[in-house]
């Protein structure tokens, strides 16, 4: 499950069960913290999510901004609460890249706020599926390298 968290709503994508896909599920619009975290929890549970990734608000030089502590602190409530993991993930420029795809798909500008942060909160997800599928290569890669060398420094 990936969260795009904003002041206003909570955009929320989910993955297939195997990460292949990220889908958009729904917007949360924020009305109490107590009552967010409680629509999360039925979340979680009915899509029996096993990981939750939220969308970090760094500004554009990688600093912390003020929104991005704030997003930080939900996120470690919400890994205490749900006992999941919780992976803080960059999300700069996912919504210029969410209004892209709305744009290129020709959704309405002037209705986008209903669905703007669950596209936000695909593409950030999407991110994090293509940095793990990139980690995973490599790893296999290295694992390669290294049974090749130990092949070629045993005796034969």
């Amino acid at each position: 499950m990936a969260l795009d968290v904003g002041k206003v709503r909570i955009g929320v994508a989910l993955s297939d069960p195997l990460g292949y896909t990220a889908q958009p599920l729904m917007t949360l619009w924020r009305k109490s913290q107590g009552e967010d975290f409680r629509n999360l929890m039925r979340l979680i549970r009915k899509h029996e999510v096993v990981e939750i990734l939220v969308g970090n608000p760094l500004h554009m030089s990688g600093d912390v901004s003020p929104w991005a502590a704030k997003v930080q602190k939900f996120a470690e409530e919400l890994r205490e609460r749900s006992g999941l993991p919780v992976h803080l993930w960059d999300e700069r420029l996912s919504s210029v890249a969410a209004h892209e795809i709305l744009d290129e798909a020709g959704h309405d500008k002037r209705d986008r706020k209903h669905v703007i942060d669950q596209v936000a909160a695909v593409v950030i997800l999407r991110g994090w599926m293509e940095f793990q599928e990139q980690a995973a290569a490599l790893k296999q890669r290295n694992l390669h390298k290294q049974n090749c060398a130990n092949e070629e420094d045993s005796p034969a």
